[in-house]
């Protein structure tokens, strides 16, 4: 990082804290003592009064009501923020209506030679879901969903909702909501229920109304509800062993709330661990889908016998009448491992 572009966001990153030391400086734009002490020299140059504190624990604080120049970007934070835009077109983002008067200021901040290096990057960068007859960064397209807004508008009020799924449904669904992630262009919330004290995932779509709700249960606290999912986790059903192709496929797509566990420096090999729903048929079906997606080198350590079986009439479904010959495969043992029984 250039001098003048890590003193300017020196600036903006003293200004958000009330309080800073010369070792955090240090840490954060890997720079030498030294160089921490010339620069915050420097920015007291340009208006922004510093208190100093003496002592074991001191460091430095920005004296009250002191004025923060005017933001500068730089060339390639224009590009990088433009870039962003035009990434996450077309992907039915929460206050998508927004961006466009936030474009709108960013190009007004900019020069005209800037402004025309952006348009050429309009027309020649293209991103997946781009509209390839209408690139324009002001077109923004594909909405999201009202309640997804409305949702985190209440999030942001309280976690503790009540939910109803229907209009014609007059008893609400008392929750605490965990996160919201998109899935394959769909919002989906996932929530505890405070009644049946199971975690569950649904569509936005599928809400009807959202309000706060204004007593909860007392016995549920946060902390108590990050137990109780915590508890319900420990009671897996399903272990994989992942080989460096299954691991490449694991990366390339996976539901959000799957992780792995890497078992060498070189993220090559993974345990992948879960608890399957074996009551749920669709639940089923989909990790089925995604256990054959991971390919031959996932190898099955632990399974629920419901699972095996699905998975072998799957299998001899999709092989009557098929003349197989295992021989034509070079490695016969990688390509039936995943059917194996254990």
């Amino acid at each position: 990082m250039k001098k003048v572009e890590r003193v300017n966001t020196m600036i903006h990153y003293i200004n958000n804290r009330a309080h800073f030391t010369i070792s955090e400086l240090m840490q954060e734009f890997n720079i030498s003592r030294s160089t921490a002490i010339r620069d915050l020299q420097e920015v007291e140059q340009l208006g922004i009064p510093l208190e100093a504190e003496v002592g074991r624990s001191g460091g430095y604080s920005v004296l009250p009501n002191a004025v923060l120049p005017k933001i500068r970007f730089t060339d390639t934070e224009v590009k990088a923020l433009f870039i962003a835009f035009m990434a996450t077109k077309n992907l039915q983002l929460p206050y998508l209506s927004s961006r466009q008067s936030l474009t709108e200021k960013i190009l007004g901040l900019i020069s005209e030679k800037q402004q025309e290096e952006l348009i050429f990057l309009n027309q020649f960068l293209f991103f997946e879901g781009t509209n390839l007859h209408n690139s324009d960064i002001l077109d923004l397209n594909d909405q999201p969903h009202s309640n997804l807004n409305i949702l985190i508008k209440s999030c942001l009020e309280d976690q503790f909702l009540l939910l109803y799924f229907s209009e014609q449904e007059k008893v609400s669904h008392a929750i605490y909501t965990l996160r919201l992630y998109n899935e394959k262009a769909i919002w989906n919330l996932e929530y505890f229920d405070l009644e049946t004290e199971k975690t569950e995932i649904i569509s936005i779509e599928q809400i009807s109304k959202i309000k706060i709700n204004p007593s909860p249960l007392k016995k549920w606290t946060k902390k108590r509800i990050l137990k109780t999912i915590l508890n319900k986790k420990k009671d897996m059903n399903v272990r994989l062993v992942l080989k460096q192709y299954a691991v490449q496929q694991f990366k390339k797509y996976h539901p959000y709330n799957y992780s792995l566990i890497y078992t060498d420096a070189y993220q090559s090999t993974a345990i992948f661990q879960t608890k399957v729903n074996t009551a749920d048929k669709q639940e089923v079906h989909s990790f089925i889908n995604w256990l054959l997606f991971l390919g031959p080198d996932c190898q099955i350590e632990q399974i629920p016998e419901t699972i095996k079986l699905v998975l072998r009439q799957r299998m001899q479904d999709f092989l009557m009448g098929v003349d197989l010959n295992l021989e034509d495969f070079s490695d016969h043992e990688a390509i039936t491992t995943i059917y194996k029984d254990n």
